[in-house]
Formats: structure tokens, sequence, C-alpha cells
């Protein structure tokens, strides 16, 4: 997709781990970004100088993570193409307009993806992609009436058990090997077991 010279970047929301943090800015420095960054109990805020301009991009501590929240003028390609990257590999929320000429060319994107592309030329605008409802309501008349979800979350209960049992094991014996594997584990049955409990 082409790139405009200004893309604003609206309603982003897009959560990571402190490790996910730091390597961002790790790469943004790799890329040649002169930037300094400031912390507080509840904030971590990230000040990309591009050219003239200052960008700060904005995380809000949230039980141990950090959510960047906010809206974004960005007029370097480069960063343009680095926070697409963002949204897209950390499955986030955002409103980005392309502005070019006298066109603005708005993506809706969910969960990293594109769900709604619209033109907007003067005072007309025009759809040119909008991603079809996946779930039916028959579907989700079914999904209230099953109980898979409350079976699995069971056996997955009994599955996390045995899992720090290994893991117990492995640290007990010092095997840091099978730990980290286990710890791997672990943390795909967490993610499982908080979509079972939506």
């Amino acid at each position: 997709m082409n790139r405009s010279q200004e893309v604003e970047y609206c309603n982003l929301e897009v959560r990571f781990e402190r490790r996910q943090v730091q390597n961002l800015i790790r790469e943004l420095i790799q890329q040649g970004y002169s930037l300094y960054w400031n912390e507080s109990d509840h904030h971590f805020i990230v000040s990309v100088r591009t050219g003239r301009r200052l960008l700060k991009l904005r995380f809000q501590r949230v039980h141990g993570r950090y959510k960047m929240v906010g809206d974004y003028v960005v007029k370097d390609a480069r960063l343009s193409q680095w926070m697409e990257k963002l949204i897209n590999d950390s499955k986030g929320h955002a409103v980005v307009k392309r502005f070019r000429d006298r066109q603005v060319l708005i993506e809706s994107i969910m969960f990293g993806e594109i769900i709604r592309l619209v033109e907007v030329s003067g005072m007309e605008h025009r759809i040119i992609y909008q991603k079809k409802p996946q779930v039916t309501v028959e579907d989700m008349i079914q999904a209230f009436k099953s109980n898979r979800a409350e079976q699995r979350a069971a056996v997955l209960r009994l599955e996390i058990d045995y899992e720090l049992a290994v893991l117990y094991e492995a640290l007990r014996q010092g095997n840091a090997e099978d730990a980290e594997a286990s710890k791997t584990k672990l943390r795909s049955m967490r993610t499982e077991m908080l979509q079972l409990e939506l």
C-alpha cells in the first residue's frame, strides 16, 4: 500500500509486556532514531525525535502490563511503517487516517486486522472494503447453549495443576531447561484460561 506524507493514528490501543516495551525502544534506536524516555508509577513515555518534531508515545501501566494509548500524527514514513507493524504484531486496535492531496483514506483496525476501509474525497465517501461478520445469530445461540467452555476450563485447571507440579520438580532439581519449557506451557495455558473466562 502506498505511504502518505501524513498518517494519523486515532483511538490507538496496543498492549505489551515490559520486555516488549524495552525491545521497542531498542528497535527504534537501531533504526537511528534519537529518543529518550521517562517512567513513573502509572506511565512510561518514550519521546522520539523525527527531524524537528518530537513524537511522545504514551504507555499506561495496567496490572503489571503496558497499554499504548492515544492519538498520534506521524509525518515520518519509516516511523509510520514501524507503528503499523506494531499494531499488526501486537493485534492492536486503531483508526488510521492517511492524508493524500484532497483525499483521506480511513482504515479501521481491530486485533491487528483491517475490518473497514473508507475513502473520503470532499463531502463524498466510498467504502472500499468491509469485513463481513463471521459470527451469525445461530452461532451465538449455539454458543450460549453449549457448555464446552466450562468443561474445557475444568480440564485446563487440572492440566495447570499438573504443569505446576512439573515446574516445581524442575526447579527443585535445578533443571533450567525443563523449568523454562514448563513456564512456556503455563503461559499458553494461562492465555487459554483467560479466553475461556471472558
